[in-house]
């Protein structure tokens, strides 16, 4: 008696199993009939062209590297007591020079890549890295600041030692 059962079960899976093949194969064939009769694209008409979709300008208008200084120090601070539970904040900057302005090709999102000293509240001087964007502000507002001091890094986001934060 078991071998009845037995085989009744192994001429079922077969049957399934044929059944889910050729069930694979319709709904294949379906898809392919409904992409052979698409519609097909076609180009943007010019009120489409012209409706607001002028995109980013990218004009090269980044501000000097001096002018993101308040904005590293009060990021800086908020870092460092926030998530690291540190006293340490940006007393002094020292040595500010750009090290390179849109260093790749034109059609890129503009950049003024800076480097200088930093004075820390704790007395140590240690150098900072950083970067103001064309348009990197919150939702492409405004200027953003990408910013590093070496040392200082401890999520290691632009590690080892600020190099990612280099043009």
């Amino acid at each position: 008696m078991l071998d009845i059962f037995k085989s009744l079960k192994q001429s079922s899976l077969g049957k399934k199993a044929n059944l889910g093949k050729a069930g694979a194969a319709a709904a294949l064939g379906v898809a392919l009939g409904l992409l052979a009769f698409g519609q097909a694209a076609e180009a943007a008409n010019p009120l489409e062209l012209n409706f607001w979709l002028s995109g980013p300008k990218y004009d090269g208008r980044v501000a000097p590297c001096e002018s993101a200084l308040s904005t590293i120090s009060s990021q800086f601070h908020e870092k460092e007591s926030t998530f690291w539970n540190s006293d340490l904040a940006i007393t002094g900057f020292g040595n500010i020079r750009e090290t390179a302005f849109r260093p790749w090709q034109s059609d890129n999102i503009p950049r003024r890549y800076c480097s200088g000293d930093v004075m820390l509240s704790d007395g140590k001087l240690r150098h900072v890295h950083y970067s103001i964007i064309e348009d990197g502000g919150f939702a492409g507002y405004d200027q953003g600041v990408e910013w590093c001091v070496t040392g200082l890094d401890r999520n290691w986001a632009y590690n080892p030692s600020c190099r990612s934060a280099k043009p």
